[in-house]
């Protein structure tokens, strides 16, 4: 694939796009108003497949808890995953925290300010380091978010899967070639923000694009098929049952949750204990907690959507007299649902609580 830029025309794009998000461009974002390494840092970390919209009241209010970095590394990890809850994509909350304990032990808190250094934190590819370098420090330092990748491609005309090998190093190559030498930080946001705002996956706002009449995919009608799309896959499915046991504890419900391992599904989260079927999550809760009551009750089935694949589960209730079979430790624990403690539930965990709790009182 060859695709060659001039300097004017790589200079006339980043002209553009800078008169167009100095009129236009959003300038009082949360992490903009006082863009410390720090801030920028959480707000790209929150930002990776996530929407502005969906992050920011996520942004405040982890800044409103952890306000340095210092703060941040010193809190336990379940506390951090709380507040992460809903956002999605756990890791990164796994790798924030461990970076930043990383940060204070091996740096006394001081972000690196190379993109080489800054690559080697955990959770922090290319394109975020990218980020971070040239919003936090002004450096000259090209991104290359999805946001950009799609901008790149319709303009130039750039065909094929942007997350194929070829096509990405063709991609590097450009934003690279655009990135101008001044104005780095504003630059770096206006592409994002045309990406966000107007180049947008579906029904992109070309009358309104500053680019609009050096655009290929614009001009030649072709912004549905601009950038390429990835191979289809079948979709796989995996179900699996919850075992919500109840209990009374001091007066108040109770439920069993259990941590999810480091790696894999909701990682580090805690969660209803999981079986493959209701027999085997019956017989573990008679063996384990004791106390069972005769019946069980189905409740309604939980479709949830990840990246690669889809979650059906099946929730069965039971009634335990007794929780005294199983002791709190730390990859078990008696969850009040009333007096909740402040740790990281999976976004259709904690909504099944609320129903819960709204049944109890209706």
């Amino acid at each position: 694939m060859t695709v060659t830029v001039s300097f004017e025309q790589a200079q006339q794009f980043a002209q553009d796009l800078l008169a167009w998000f100095d009129s236009h461009g959003r300038k009082n974002l949360p992490w903009q108003r006082s863009p410390t390494p720090y801030r920028v840092w959480v707000s790209e970390v929150m930002l990776q497949q996530t929407q502005v919209v969906t992050v920011i009241p996520y942004f405040e209010r982890f800044l409103q808890r952890f306000a340095t970095l210092q703060s941040l590394a010193a809190a336990p990890l379940d506390e951090v995953l709380h507040l992460w809850t809903g956002l999605g994509y756990y890791a990164r909350a796994r790798n924030l925290h461990a970076c930043a304990q990383a940060l204070l032990a091996t740096r006394g808190g001081e972000f690196p300010d190379t993109l080489d250094e800054m690559m080697a934190l955990p959770g922090v590819g290319r394109s975020t380091a990218a980020a971070i370098l040239a919003l936090a420090y002004g450096q000259r330092q090209s991104i290359l978010d999805g946001n950009v990748r799609r901008v790149l491609a319709r303009v130039f005309g750039i065909e094929g899967d942007p997350s194929s090998p070829g096509v990405l190093k063709k991609l590097w190559e450009l934003t690279d070639v655009c990135t101008p030498q001044a104005e780095v930080a504003a630059y770096t946001q206006a592409i994002m923000d045309l990406g966000a705002t107007l180049c947008t996956k579906v029904r992109p706002d070309c009358a309104r694009c500053p680019i609009h009449a050096m655009c290929v995919a614009a001009r030649e009608g072709r912004q549905a098929h601009l950038p390429g799309a990835k191979p289809r896959r079948q979709r796989p499915s995996r179900e699996a049952i919850l075992l919500l046991a109840e209990t009374d504890m001091e007066g108040s419900l109770a439920v069993l949750l259990e941590r999810r391992p480091a790696h894999g599904v909701w990682g580090g989260l805690w969660s209803l204990p999981q079986f493959a079927s209701e027999p085997e999550a019956l017989d573990w809760c008679r063996r384990e907690i004791g106390g069972l009551a005769p019946t069980a009750q189905m409740l309604p089935v939980i479709d949830h959507a990840f990246t690669h694949f889809d979650l059906r589960l099946r929730p069965v209730r039971v009634r335990c007299t007794s929780h005294a079979g199983v002791q709190e430790t730390d990859g078990r624990i008696w969850y009040r649902l009333r007096a909740p403690a402040r740790i990281g539930l999976p976004q259709p965990i904690r909504q099944l609580f609320k129903r819960l709790i709204t049944a109890s009182v209706a």
